[in-house]
């Protein structure tokens, strides 16, 4: 893996052919969120959208544990890195991006949990596209038992990503629950045995890459684009997205490699 210059010392930000990985790196802290880390989650998101060659992220946590939630002290106080203080001041609202809550990217995201990951650790999941966790971790949102708020997203998420009665459980209780729990809920795509969480997300991330790049970010905007929407202008705005792809070069490589059976040679055109 390469190391980009866009790490910090909180959050380390490394690419492999096609994908990006973004570690949270403050473990003697749970990886609780801090001003530095959320410049590096931003600055990694910024990177995934404008990096051509990168078609899908991972984000996961260092030493067993993704995160704790906010550490409000950390999060106001400037990084003590001068790089990325100045860098501060060049991304907007770098607390929203970092946190996926605006300027979500282009490229789909893969989180992989392994121990804790509860109130602002479920909010970050929560803005994610898939979802693997360890079957010893615990999720959870637990703001409304500190009487505190969700500033994450997860009022207004949760309830569209699965049944009412669930995320009404999760959000007006503040209780954590096991991994089985999450995924009977939907709110996960797998539980996997401890440790193997990463080594999951790579499997599917990989499996993305080899897809259409263009086909899956136009789903993923189709998605994003028509939430709200009535289904007849929504497929309006599915074909405005779709057509573009499906008259791609990829589209035409996607043909030619299933006729001559072989792995398509995709390049984003």
């Amino acid at each position: 893996m390469e190391l980009l210059p866009i790490s910090t010392p909180h959050c380390r930000v490394e690419r492999d052919g096609h994908v990006l990985t973004v570690t949270m790196n403050r473990p003697e802290a749970r990886n609780a969120l801090s001003s530095d880390m959320l410049i590096g989650l931003a600055s990694a998101w910024a990177y995934a959208s404008a990096e051509p060659s990168i078609r899908v992220a991972i984000l996961t946590g260092a030493e067993g544990t993704f995160c704790a939630g906010a550490d409000l002290k950390a999060m106001g106080q400037p990084s003590t890195d001068p790089e990325v203080q100045a860098r501060a001041a060049q991304i907007p609202n770098f607390h929203w991006k970092g946190l996926l809550r605006e300027d979500l990217p282009t490229k789909p995201i893969i989180s992989a949990v392994e121990g804790y990951a509860v109130a602002g650790g479920t909010e970050l999941l929560v803005g994610t596209d898939l979802r693997v966790v360890a079957e010893s971790a615990t999720l959870g949102l637990f703001e409304a038992k500190r009487a505190l708020f969700p500033m994450g997203g997860c009022a207004v998420r949760l309830p569209r990503q699965i049944p009412y009665c669930h995320a009404m459980d999760l959000l007006l209780t503040g209780r954590s629950v096991t991994s089985a729990e999450a995924l009977a809920m939907g709110l996960v795509n797998r539980v996997v045995p401890d440790g193997q969480a990463l080594a999951t997300a790579r499997e599917l991330a990989e499996d993305i890459a080899s897809s259409g790049p263009l086909a899956v970010q136009a789903i993923l905007r189709t998605y994003r684009d028509t939430l709200g929407m009535p289904e007849p202008e929504a497929l309006k705005v599915s074909d405005e997205l779709g057509w573009p792809v499906i008259g791609s070069e990829d589209a035409k490589e996607g043909t030619r490699a299933f006729r001559e059976k072989r792995p398509p040679r995709y390049e984003g055109r």
